[in-house]
């Protein structure tokens, strides 16, 4: 089985394409994966390192039924936390992708709109290699993705995509393969802040599964997507 990031690290896109069973990520392991895997191997994020990840997801990551919950009869939560078991069935695949030590707690939430999502790993930077810097953070993320066409890392501290010059919203991304990656930080307080922004049914599924699906089949990456 290959697992079906191709941004994963540099070979796993050929892995991909020499495998015949593929393993597509989930959605909220993406954003997540995405945030730590390259920080891990650079050696910036330590592996022992004790994450806590808040993300909240558009409705229709939770299927038909929660589709029709919030789509029918009005009964609904205008954002709802959950997974208080503390056992989300996407932990394991969170945690053997990382690199990471310790299992995160993962806190996921979903919110009154159909899709998209943002997924939070809050960070110290006492959590970090001694002597890290935000600037450094941004700059391994950055490296790891050059020349990626579905995934972008902003520039640190990136005002200019928050809404209002305040929020950064789940749903810029809808109908696209595409991921995007922030870092915001305090170093003054030693914290910072990093985001990942997707579409849950684009790269957090179906186009990450045409994605795959090209590679598998020697077409171009990007065809349809």
């Amino acid at each position: 089985w290959a697992y079906g990031f191709p941004e994963l690290s540099a070979s796993q896109a050929e892995l991909i394409s020499r495998s015949k069973r593929i393993s597509n990520p989930g959605c909220y392991p993406t954003g997540f994966i995405g945030l730590t895997r390259p920080l891990v191997d650079a050696g910036l994020l330590l592996p022992d390192a004790a994450l806590v990840v808040p993300a909240v997801s558009g409705y229709s990551g939770g299927g038909k039924g929660l589709i029709d919950i919030y789509e029918g009869s009005g009964a609904h939560e205008p954002w709802g936390a959950y997974g208080f078991g503390l056992n989300h069935k996407h932990l394991a695949e969170m945690s053997k992708w990382t690199g990471l030590q310790q299992e995160p707690i993962f806190c996921p939430a979903v919110g009154n709109f159909k899709q998209g999502m943002v997924v939070s790993v809050p960070l110290r930077m006492s959590q970090l290699k001694p002597g890290t810097s935000a600037a450094d953070v941004q700059a391994a993320l950055a490296k790891h993705y050059e020349g990626k066409q579905f995934v972008s890392v902003a520039p640190l501290n990136p005002t200019d995509v928050l809404e209002r010059g305040a929020f950064l919203r789940p749903d810029a991304l809808n109908n696209t393969n595409k991921l995007e990656l922030f870092c915001f930080a305090n170093e003054a307080k030693g914290t910072m802040w990093l985001l990942a922004r997707l579409d849950n049914l684009g790269k957090g599924a179906s186009g990450a599964c045409v994605q795959n699906l090209n590679l598998a089949l020697g077409f171009d990456e990007a065809m349809g997507l």
